[in-house]
């Protein structure tokens, strides 16, 4: 161990022993803070730091832009109701569906969260927690331009929810055993095991080989600033990862996006399966309420589920009967809760200057996790944004695909994912999701109770990582998760 670093990890002991010795520790971390980082969104941050921080538009979005802003947000939030209605506007929920809103999932445009488990086992049906299902794609049955196959009997999303008069597919069952572990110094530590059974099946039994993965709803805050980094940027993040030859070695998602009709990089999903905001909107109102766009015109009404398709049926009759658009939410509509979706913005962070906060980020480039979870972006030109166009962001992420082991792995592909790989998620805004949402589950599926298990459960590319930080001391530990909550 080089000197500086001994010098520096005794540092920290003496830091968590006394505040006089915390402080004396100020001056030889403070150079570490970079101009700027304390607004990750660039000029689109917003100050607010309370329960509603996930809820702003982009800071720089001028008064005559947040028109189309804040008629979107009525959309995300608006309940959608069973057609035919009075509300032509806001009907044509299902036939399934696991949410009756954008918002339902996404509470104040933030996280989602399992459901409440006090005796190792769920106590409700999930809302912001969804599961894709598929079946192994065969050169008689290519995924195409889905990513996947669909599971014959219940498509390519588990919905435990219906309108009346259709079956809800079925019901989650989740237990999870608890898997203990210690730290070097000998703190114990538990990290919970999920497992999943799907139960109360509405249309037969789930196809041998069918493939699970669980999504958790993630904060939308930040997603435009995202899409509008520039292809060339993530392509050279990975040719980089590649031949610093740490075991590290992200790649690009190659997906189809509905809106523009062609083959794109991935960006957004939890396995980058989606392209743009666009598409990741009118797909969330596809998928997880039944309500169709011009993009997604056909509900998901699989051969065996003869109560939805007749409920389509009917649908459609009354639509004509009415003289009614064929899709339940049309493209002015759609469009503005997608100028909604692309400008709400990241918080800022007021604590980037604290000195244990900044002890943290020595830790976390130490350990690697910078690698993957890149701060610092430019954005390229946003076509029709340009308030996110050339903004310096730190989102913490590289947007691209890695093996996080074993214990992550939902054995589910997605396009070019594989069953052990997931996208880097963004980390800005990961420590006012206690506040926003009121709990701190984390990872895909929102197994990791805190922040420090989600660390914990990184494995495959990132045991290394995992290996150091398994080897810090308390007052290590301590400022590592400081400075994560601090983003």
């Amino acid at each position: 161990m080089s000197l500086k670093l001994s010098l520096r990890r005794a540092a920290l002991v003496v830091m968590a022993a006394s505040l006089p010795a915390f402080a004396a520790v100020a001056d030889a971390v403070a150079a570490d803070f970079e101009p700027g980082e304390d607004l990750p969104g660039g000029d689109t941050t917003t100050s607010d730091q309370g329960r509603n921080a996930f809820s702003y538009p982009a800071a720089n979005l001028s008064v005559d832009r947040q028109t189309p802003f804040f008629i979107g947000n009525s959309f995300f939030r608006k309940n959608w109701v069973e057609a035919p209605a009075s509300t032509t506007g806001r009907d044509g929920l299902g036939p399934h569906f696991i949410a009756r809103a954008c918002a339902g999932c996404h509470i104040l445009d933030g996280r989602g969260a399992p459901p409440p488990a006090p005796d190792g086992v769920n106590t409700e049906q999930p809302v912001g927690l969804l599961f894709r299902l598929s079946i192994p794609a065969t050169p008689a049955q290519p995924a195409g331009k889905d990513g996947v196959v669909p599971e014959p009997s219940y498509g390519t999303q588990f919905n435990n929810a219906a309108v009346a008069g259709v079956k809800a597919e079925g019901a989650v069952e989740i237990r999870y055993v608890e898997q203990p572990g210690r730290f070097a110094d000998g703190t114990p530590y538990s990290l919970r095991k999920p497992v999943y059974r799907l139960h109360e099946l509405a249309y037969g039994p789930l196809h041998p080989d069918t493939r699970v993965s669980p999504r958790i709803a993630p904060a939308v805050i930040g997603l435009g600033l995202l899409e509008a980094i520039p292809e060339a940027d993530l392509r050279a993040i990975a040719a980089r990862q590649a031949e610093e030859g740490r075991g590290i070695s992200g790649r690009l998602n190659r997906v189809w996006d509905a809106g523009r009709q062609d083959w794109m990089v991935g960006r957004f999903g939890w396995k980058a399966n989606v392209s743009t905001v666009r598409h990741q909107t009118a797909g969330a109102f596809h998928g997880d309420m039944g309500i169709t766009s011009t993009l997604f015109p056909h509900e998901e009404c699989m051969p065996a589920q003869t109560d939805c398709l007749e409920r389509q049926q009917r649908e459609a009759g009354w639509r004509r009967e009415r003289s009614e658009p064929d899709v339940d939410i049309d493209d002015r509509a759609l469009e503005r809760t997608v100028f909604y979706t692309t400008t709400l913005a990241v918080p800022s962070r007021p604590d980037a200057r604290d000195p244990q906060v900044l002890a943290g980020k020595r830790l976390f480039h130490e350990a690697q996790c910078a690698s993957c979870h890149v701060p610092r972006h430019v954005t390229g030109e946003s076509p029709g944004f340009p308030e996110l166009s050339k903004q310096t962001i730190y989102p913490y992420t590289d947007l691209l695909l890695h093996d996080m082991g074993e214990g992550l792995a939902d054995g589910r592909p997605d396009f070019d994912a594989d069953g052990r790989e997931w996208r880097t998620p963004p980390l800005w805004g990961i420590g006012r999701v206690r506040t926003v949402n009121g709990h701190t589950f984390f990872l895909h599926d929102g197994r990791a109770r805190n922040l420090m298990e989600a660390v914990l459960w990184h494995g495959g590319e990132a045991e290394a990582a995992r290996a150091r930080v398994l080897g810090f001391s308390q007052a290590e530990r301590d400022a590592l998760i400081r400075f994560l909550e601090s983003l």
